[in-house]
């Protein structure tokens, strides 16, 4: 049998973590969507890089840098942890394969926008490319190819998210 207090103590309880799913899957949703908008603008700025001048090459890497590592690589970051955190605060989520399997994307995905897009090294490699023209379409095309791979993988994380289907053992 169960107490008046406990019962409140578990409205309170069951609230808050009512509180907690919607607001980290707003910020999941928020930052997908800015995650997505800054793969796109990289993607145009890989795509469109002006080749004229090396003032001009070099402006628009260093706007594609900046994009990369003050939109692409936070809203990576946020979409990630509010992910897990929604992942922690909802029960139904704790079995389910395809949470685990969109949570394990999330994380690859993340390593593949720090260490490939977002590393200030490879900014400056394709930067110092510019005079060898076989280099620099080798490195731009290999970051496109990156980028829309990343595309690829953020959409068939939104697909899990979506289709939920059943991953795992089968119960009887």
């Amino acid at each position: 049998m169960t107490t008046p207090d406990h019962d409140a103590a578990n409205a309170r309880s069951n609230k808050r973590r009512r509180w907690v799913r919607l607001g980290a899957k707003t910020v999941h949703d928020l930052a997908s969507i800015t995650f997505g908008g800054a793969l796109v603008a990289c993607i145009v700025l890989n795509q469109m890089v002006p080749r004229d001048t090396l003032a001009e090459f070099a402006a628009a890497r260093t706007l594609h840098a900046a994009i990369a590592q003050y939109l692409l690589v936070p809203s990576m970051a946020v979409v990630v942890l509010s992910g897990l955190l929604a992942l922690a605060a909802t029960r139904a989520y704790m079995g389910a394969g395809w949470a685990w399997l969109k949570a394990l994307l999330g994380l690859g995905v993340f390593e593949a926008t720090l260490v490939v897009v977002g590393s200030k090294e490879k900014q400056a490699a394709v930067v110092a490319a510019y005079a060898d023209s076989a280099q620099l379409d080798t490195l731009l095309r290999s970051e496109r190819n990156t980028l829309w791979l990343l595309v690829v993988l953020a959409a068939i994380n939104v697909l899990l998210a979506v289709w939920r289907p059943r991953l795992g053992p089968k119960e009887r």
